[in-house]
């Protein structure tokens, strides 16, 4: 093979490789934002591949699945208390919007989120000790080994 051909056989395969990564990275969502985008139907897909995969790495029995189901459900509320009805953004851009740092309003606003947190701390606590206590011992080794890894890109 000439090797003005070969260079330009591998140019062009090499430009289709980088464009068709870019075009697959740009449908896929990114970033914090996409928790906030979800639809109901979406979390309850979400929720259900979770349990699933769950079930299927611990060998989770029927009650097991539920309990986690209830330990997904209050992460998910407890979530939504911290985040609250208003965009959280917009909130902080508020702070700022007269040229001084608006000190009441921040403090004010992070003594509700502490405040969403202590109210809704209990129900989690006892979700996931309820889901932990239904594990048997060897289940409960799994779920021990795996938070000893590390996982994702800051580990």
């Amino acid at each position: 093979m000439r090797p003005w051909l070969k260079r330009t056989l591998i140019g062009v395969f090499g430009a289709s490789a980088l464009f068709g990564g870019f075009a697959a990275w740009s449908q896929h969502p990114h970033g914090f934002g996409r928790w906030e985008s979800m639809s109901e139907a979406d979390v309850a897909r979400f929720k259900a591949r979770a349990i699933e995969h769950a079930a299927r790495r611990l060998d989770l029995d029927a009650a097991q699945q539920a309990r986690l189901g209830v330990l997904i459900d209050t992460l998910q509320q407890q979530r939504q208390a911290l985040r609250g009805n208003a965009d959280p953004r917009a909130e902080f851009r508020s702070l700022m919007g007269d040229g001084t740092f608006d000190r009441w309003h921040a403090q004010d606003l992070i003594n509700s989120k502490l405040a969403s947190v202590r109210d809704g701390s209990p129900k989690l606590v006892a979700a996931v000790g309820d889901f932990y206590d239904s594990l048997r011992p060897e289940q409960q080794r799994q779920v021990r080994d795996f938070l000893q890894q590390r996982h994702g890109p800051w580990s």
